[in-house]
């Protein structure tokens, strides 16, 4: 294959089975969309009742959508959640791990039970179903794991040490899956966004001081929008990214640079 051979097929998804964790909310509702509108099929396990604005947006897009409900750091849900979207969709072909909470409370309020919410919703259940989703996909000889990692995995963590302590452990994890899954076609890579202007970002943005305080750390001047985000997860799930692995993509507006 020569460089006349690519073409803008290279980011379909066409045919592919994607299983989106926190898809049914703020960015990783926009990730459930951006791999629909590429053409991807969807399983999206939640614990949200309400479903029915994303399913409109996925199917809208002709592509087909599952729900799953189901808790992801309940002892055999991974393997549950990987083993419906085989069996529904025929192939388990892009993982994304984008679920996750954030508890900010000062240090000396942050004990153990905080941690372990954390480290079990942010780390350990995108360890285990990345686990579950590369037998398969060592199997079938190919795939994409997407772990939604973070500005937070280079910097502190002011009032939540574990959401930085998970989302660098985030980071590494995808390094060292990387190294093992290659050689089986499998692409194991990270996207940290900035700041976006989402609901859950809507009182730092109004903030008298904590809004102008992170505008004037991102030289772009300004919030992400959502759709901004969305052609980079196209491109880690897709053909266009095979030779990319152990990547954190960062997508900040150039936040990092200051």
């Amino acid at each position: 294959m020569g460089i006349e051979d690519f073409s803008m097929d290279f980011f379909s998804l066409q045919g592919k089975h994607a299983i989106v964790t926190g898809g049914n909310t703020g960015l990783g509702q926009a990730f459930s969309l951006s791999l629909a509108k590429a053409g991807a099929d969807l399983l999206i396990p939640t614990i949200h009742s309400s479903i029915e604005e994303t399913r409109t947006l996925v199917e809208q897009q002709q592509t087909r959508v599952e729900f799953m409900n189901i808790d992801i750091t309940e002892k055999g849900s991974p393997k549950r959640i990987v083993e419906t979207c085989a069996e529904t969709f025929g192939s388990v072909d892009i993982l994304v791990n984008c679920a996750g909470i954030c508890i900010n409370v000062p240090v000396e309020q942050f004990g153990r039970d905080c941690w372990d919410d954390m480290v079990r919703v942010n780390l350990t259940a995108a360890f285990e179903l990345s686990y579950e989703a590369s037998k398969h996909m060592i199997a079938q000889k190919g795939g994409k794991i997407i772990n939604v990692c973070s500005l937070f995995s280079y910097l502190g963590g002011q009032w939540s040490p574990a959401y930085a302590a998970t989302k660098h452990g985030l980071a590494g994890f995808t390094k060292a899956y990387c190294d093992e899954l290659a050689q089986h076609n499998i692409q194991v890579n990270g996207i940290a966004p900035g700041y976006f202007a989402t609901e859950l970002t809507e009182k730092t943005r109004n903030h008298p001081e904590a809004g102008p305080r992170v505008i004037s750390h991102i030289p772009a001047g300004r919030w992400g929008e959502l759709e901004e985000l969305m052609g980079a997860m196209v491109f880690l799930a897709s053909r266009a990214s095979d030779y990319m692995n152990g990547h954190i993509l960062v997508v900040d507006g150039g936040y990092l640079v200051r």
